[in-house]
Formats: C-alpha cells, structure tokens, sequence
C-alpha cells in the first residue's frame, strides 16, 4: 500500500512520520505539505500514488478536498488530529504517529 502523510510545511510533523515508517516491510511512504512554502509541496501525483492518506489537521483535508478534488476519488484520507507544535523527529511526536498509524498499518 502507498502511504502519503501531509503537514503544511513538510518540515516537522509529515517529514517525521515518512523517516520513521519509509522502512516499513510491507508499505511504500511518502510526505508533502499543502503550503507553497512546503519543502516537498503536495502535488496531483502524490494524491494520485496513494492509497491512503494521513493528514496532521482537518484543515490539511480540506484544502486537499479543495484543491485536489478530482485526484482524491480512491484514496481515504485519515485526520491524525497532531497539531503543529513539534520539531522534526520529536520523541513525543514519534510517540503519538506510531500510536495514531499502527491500527492502520
């Protein structure tokens, strides 16, 4: 299954989900960030990729469901509910993705 984790900047919170579940056995995984200032921004291809979708914040999916609505249709996006209040790599965040993905994963 293609995993895509979204943040706004693809600096901290999506960045650290991709670094601590890109050797996943089974799963390929990949982070974007919806702002244009985003290190990697989110693009038609990464929602085209797929299959599911995690979001840090609700707002995150609704700009996706905004901006990208036709490239959406087959893929579930999950809201992780993680507010942006973390450095990359953070040990609590580190905590709280494993805890919020693994039921998925």
């Amino acid at each position: 299954m293609n995993i895509l984790f979204v943040c706004s900047r693809n600096k901290w919170r999506s960045a650290t989900a991709e670094t601590i579940f890109k050797n996943h056995p089974i799963h390929q995984v990949r982070s974007a960030g919806t702002e244009p200032s985003a290190r990697i921004k989110l693009s038609a291809k990464h929602l085209n990729w797929a299959d599911l979708i995690f979001v840090m914040e609700k707002k995150h999916k609704q700009r996706i469901i905004e901006k990208f609505s036709g490239e959406i249709v087959h893929a579930e996006i999950i809201v992780l509910h993680i507010p942006d209040e973390y450095q990359y790599m953070n040990e609590d965040l580190i905590e709280e993705l494993t805890a919020k993905v693994s039921n998925y994963l």
